[in-house]
């Protein structure tokens, strides 16, 4: 699994669109609110041109993508912290993701009415900001109470946790998410206990029209300008483009693209900035019998590296083959890397760089 992102707006800013363009899902899309209730779930390859080159220099039987998911969740409404349009379900499902993708309306279209009855991201952006913080200020509010009472007894413990919650629920209270605590590995600890929903990592997605998506609007510039003051990504995509891309061969693909002025579609982009946002990279394992894509974080060890393929691997570990896909390609063949030099054994400690071309020794 690449990662679980959640898809998250109002209504009626083009997030089942982008999902059902994203997923080739097929799902109900809709112009009234609410029409996602439960959430869909998408599950897609991950897109990697090096996978597909190291496949055919293996001349490999089966390719196997990295995956990765993508959440469609109901649209959020001002209130939804209280309940509002079923609120309380909708933030429950943005609680088991890994990373939220806030799309945003750029575009305006008569057909398509919105929620608060005029285009405004800024506006729309603050509405779910605000509903995830008071959702979570809930939370941390409760959790409070009880390391406080804890805390009567002199327990240190329960009195560092208390003073975490204080700087965690002032921060809230100011407008500000949890992802931009600094804090110790207890507060660490903690934050992941409680699951809040601003210390989400997100990415914005601004949903533009067809005409805009090489130059952008106005009503992108405002979002880019909102998202770097809190130090996210905006990632603009066209829902119209991308549902028609959808439906091409991948050779029509480029030819339309390529029409558009554009170098790859906004599926390839949400990617890169999904898997940069969450610190991930891939490895390889190359093969005539298989090749395939494996999903780690940065800064994950050989040995750890070695757990994703399976346990066994990583209890057993010896030795890892190492061999950068750069090297791996311009040398054509493992034998030939060998031969070259630039085939290397690496031991539990090494750090897995994104694109290695690895073999893992292991005792069963």
């Amino acid at each position: 699994m690449g990662f679980r992102c959640g898809i998250v707006g109002l209504p009626n800013v083009g997030k089942s669109t982008i999902f059902n363009a994203l997923t080739s899902a097929g799902i109900e899309s809709a112009n009234y609110p609410f029409c996602t209730i439960e959430p869909n779930v998408g599950k897609l390859p991950v897109p990697d041109e090096r996978l597909d080159k190291l496949a055919d220099l293996a001349k490999t039987r089966n390719k196997v993508n990295a995956q990765m998911e993508f959440v469609d969740i109901a649209g959020l409404v001002s209130g939804a912290s209280r309940g509002e349009g079923l609120g309380n379900q909708f933030l429950g499902h943005i609680r088991q993701v890994d990373a939220i993708a806030h799309v945003v309306r750029c575009f305006e279209d008569s057909n398509v009415v919105h929620v608060s009855g005029a285009i405004d991201p800024l506006r729309d952006r603050e509405v779910i900001n605000t509903e995830l913080i008071l959702a979570d200020l809930e939370t941390v509010g409760r959790r409070l109470d009880r390391a406080r009472s804890q805390a009567k007894s002199g327990d240190k413990f329960y009195k560092a946790q208390a003073a975490i919650l204080d700087k965690l629920q002032d921060l809230l209270d100011n407008g500000r998410p949890a992802r931009v605590l600094e804090t110790d590995d207890m507060g660490k600890s903690l934050l992941k206990e409680l699951c809040l929903l601003t210390a989400k990592p997100v990415l914005y997605v601004a949903n533009v029209a067809e005409e805009d998506i090489a130059s952008g609007n106005p009503w992108v510039d405002e979002l880019q300008t909102a998202a770097a003051e809190e130090g996210a990504l905006v990632v603009v995509i066209s829902g119209a483009i991308e549902e028609e891309l959808s439906t091409l061969s991948k050779e029509e693909q480029k030819d339309f693209l390529a029409d558009m002025g554009m170098r790859e579609s906004g599926l390839n982009r949400l990617i890169k900035a999904g898997y940069s946002l969450l610190g991930l990279i891939n490895y390889f394992t190359v093969g005539e019998k298989e090749t395939r894509a494996w999903t780690i974080s940065k800064g994950t060890t050989a040995q750890k590296a070695a757990g994703v393929i399976h346990t066994d691997f990583e209890k057993g570990f010896i030795r890892a083959e190492i061999i950068a896909y750069e090297d791996y390609i311009r040398c054509g063949s493992e034998t030939a890397a060998k031969e070259k030099g630039v085939w290397r054994l690496e031991g539990k400690e090494y750090i897995a760089q994104d694109g290695d071309c690895i073999n893992f020794r292991f005792n069963v």
